[in-house]
């Protein structure tokens, strides 16, 4: 009995790991984790078709992954909730620290060599430029995104529209990026622009899903 009871406990644990065992269902959990999302919108943003994409949610949804709101005739999929935030993160981070060609997968979709090619500051380091001015925060998100919730101070300049609003930015300020997560190419892809259009820039080391796990204070816009 005790056996049994152990292993029906654990069979419960385990509906969470499978819940996370595919990549695409990971891409769907750090899509959800920036907003909430419909089925449709999650299939135009992976590529998947509908079905599969439903089908995907549903494995999340039984694991109580995600969680669903109805509104008229859309469903809503959003996080259960910040830890499970906070276990998408652990899993790339124990993924990164024992898979070595995780390590590798993760540069290559990068686009670098290493850690050194685009310049990174952390959360401190963050805060400490931008109370001194020395720093302005820029999310490189879609705007919806940047309307669920973003850094508080940060101005949304999604990627595609940067380099012509560009002169929005202070000429003599160093501009920090920021996008979906640390794995996210696209602060990286506007650092790069940034720079060959002469302007000091960085990236923040990570983005919107670590800063929400770290437990610091989000905004919204209208």
């Amino acid at each position: 009995m005790g056996d049994d009871g152990r292993l029906s406990m654990l069979d419960q644990f385990a509906l969470v790991g499978k819940a996370l065992g595919s990549g695409k269902r990971l891409e769907l959990l750090d899509l959800i984790a920036q907003r909430e999302r419909t089925v449709s919108s999650l299939a135009e943003l992976t590529g998947l078709g509908l079905s599969t994409t439903s089908a995907h949610l549903q494995v999340l949804k039984r694991a109580r992954l995600v969680t669903t709101r109805r509104e008229e005739t859309s469903v809503y999929y959003a996080l259960a909730g910040d830890d499970v935030a906070s276990l998408y993160v652990l899993v790339q981070k124990v993924a990164r620290s024992h898979i070595a060609d995780a390590e590798r997968a993760r540069l290559k979709y990068l686009g670098v060599s290493d850690d050194s090619d685009i310049e990174k500051v952390d959360r401190h380091e963050l805060l400490a430029r931008v109370k001194s001015g020395a720093a302005v925060v820029v999310d490189v998100r879609p705007w919806d995104e940047y309307a669920a919730g973003h850094i508080p101070g940060a101005v949304s300049i999604p990627l595609e529209q940067l380099e012509r609003r560009m002169s929005e930015l202070p000429p003599d300020v160093n501009v920090v990026a920021y996008c979906r997560g640390e794995h996210c190419v696209l602060a990286i892809d506007a650092v790069r622009l940034l720079r060959e259009n002469g302007r000091q820039a960085a990236r923040l080391d990570y983005g919107m899903i670590e800063w929400r796990v770290s437990g610091e204070p989000i905004h919204t816009a209208s």
